[in-house]
């Protein structure tokens, strides 16, 4: 059989990074698998659902280009993938277990196992449901299911054995006493079916292979093996992911402000780079590179890898990769995504010349959102270059050089970086001016600092009237 992974979120707001990560990991081990990637939407608990919460989830997945085989909007062979909708499923899977004594129905009232948990506070031993519904005859289950109200159902842990053993991709072999667990409830007197009971009839319905997720979910993966044999299914490999914290190195939370997708795309990070970020949270790569394409990743993604220890959010590393993709990125494409960023009443001359104003400031970016930090190097304040300009035209040599520049400039018939670069050396050739006192005098005069981008984007980015204009000491005229 194929691999085949699942993510299966609750709609109960935007994907964070910690969340996210397992999505990321699942659909690599799927498309690396040649297998199939299933999204299950986990909506039963009403009282946390938020309204728009499944659209903002798919929404996230589909911008990181989390693409999936199977789930709630293009169907599959193994609907529905809304929990809510898979009510009849788990009622027949309850059954199931009912009529092979694998589970039991429970009659005992709250209170009496309230009573009961608070005779055991006083010792060390860990509270467990005594049984004392385990062992009815069926006639006195018959005689209570009449009087009402509706019991529970409970699973009927096995008996006489010492603890469930697992084998996990990441933690290795890990032995659960049974000490630990009781006859945990599958199904609430209202209807409801527990955690652990669905998940495990999902993931037997829609045959996963792989059970990737948080190490929170380690406490889980007894129970949920226990229901997997009960069933008569084999049980799926397990791999438990290390937790994500967060910078300050508390545990991600949508309630402790954990950053979400949705806020990573409106800061401007490309989807690319947060995939190759979220990658690396527990993860290493072969050959420790870290700056991965989409297809590098599927390529040399494994569980084998994965580390044990929690990893912590770094955001001065998701910035670098994130500039480390955007230097990759043609620049037709990056035009394009720092195009919807720019502060168009801010900078009108930036957006008429974007190509070029994004081909001079691309080594700055670390982010499509950073261009409106570094667009005032291109489109200063003006009375900060008029003050910078005149400091230059007050050196006699300056003054000469900045004339012999501006001339040739509203000769020159090729306007792009390469030919204005090559004009500027050839001008300073000419006036016997090279290295600093050709380049800091004309960037100065032009965006009124000696540090900048390369002399031939600058120019390339303004434009000619404009530059032709600051290096006239011209500063009424409106900016191009």
């Amino acid at each position: 059989m194929s691999v085949r992974t699942r993510f299966a979120p609750s709609p109960t707001g935007r994907l964070h990074l910690g969340n996210v990560r397992t999505a990321v990991i699942n659909w690599l081990l799927a498309r690396r698998g040649g297998g199939s990637f299933i999204l299950r939407i986990e909506d039963t608990d009403t009282s946390r659902n938020v309204r728009g919460g499944e659209k903002g989830i798919l929404e996230d997945l589909r911008w990181l280009g989390l693409d999936w085989d199977e789930g709630p909007d293009v169907g599959g062979p193994h609907a529905p993938y809304r929990q809510s909708e898979r009510g009849a499923r788990y009622d027949a899977a309850v059954d199931a277990l009912l009529a092979a004594g694998r589970a039991y129905p429970c009659f005992c009232v709250e209170e009496e196992l309230g009573a009961d948990a608070e005779a055991g506070k006083g010792g060390r031993e860990v509270h467990r449901y005594p049984g004392r519904c385990r062992h009815l005859s069926a006639a006195e289950r018959a005689r209570r299911s009449a009087e009402g109200p509706a019991p529970l159902i409970r699973f009927a842990v096995p008996e006489g054995v010492d603890g469930v053993e697992i084998q996990d991709e990441v933690f290795g072999r890990i032995s659960f006493p049974m000490s630990e667990l009781d006859d945990f409830v599958i199904r609430r007197s209202d209807g409801r079916v527990t955690y652990n009971f669905a998940v495990v009839v999902d993931d037997i319905d829609m045959e996963i292979t792989h059970v990737v997720r948080g190490v929170g979910h380690l406490s889980n993966t007894p129970k949920q093996a226990l229901v997997f044999d009960a069933l008569g299914r084999p049980r799926p490999t397990f791999a438990h992911l290390p937790t994500v914290l967060g910078a300050d190195g508390r545990k991600l939370s949508k309630r402790e402000g954990a950053s979400s997708v949705a806020e990573l795309r409106a800061e401007g990070y490309p989807p690319v780079a947060v995939l190759n970020y979220l990658s690396l949270l527990g993860w290493s790569h072969p050959e420790e590179r870290e700056v991965l394409t989409r297809d590098e990743l599927v390529a040399a993604s494994g569980l084998d890898r994965i580390g044990r220890s929690d990893t912590q959010v770094d955001p001065a590393k998701l910035r670098w990769i994130s500039a480390q993709h955007l230097a990759r990125e043609e620049l037709r494409e990056l035009v394009a995504h720092v195009a919807p960023f720019v502060d168009r009443a801010r900078f009108p001359g930036a957006a008429e010349r974007l190509p070029e104003v994004v081909d001079a400031l691309r080594t700055r970016l670390g982010t499509y959102a950073e261009v409106n930090d570094h667009l005032p190097l291109l489109f200063p304040d003006s009375g900060a270059l008029a003050r910078a300009r005149a400091e230059v035209l007050a050196s006699p040599e300056s003054r000469a050089l900045l004339e012999a520049v501006r001339d040739r400039l509203q000769r020159s018939t090729e306007w792009s970086s390469g030919a204005l670069g090559t004009a500027v050396r050839e001008v300073g050739t000419a006036v016997g001016a090279r290295g600093p006192r050709l380049f800091h005098p004309l960037r100065k005069a032009l965006i009124g600092s000696e540090d900048g981008p390369d002399l031939g984007k600058i120019l390339a980015a303004i434009g000619r009237a404009e530059a032709v204009r600051r290096l006239s000491g011209i500063d009424d005229a409106p900016a191009v």
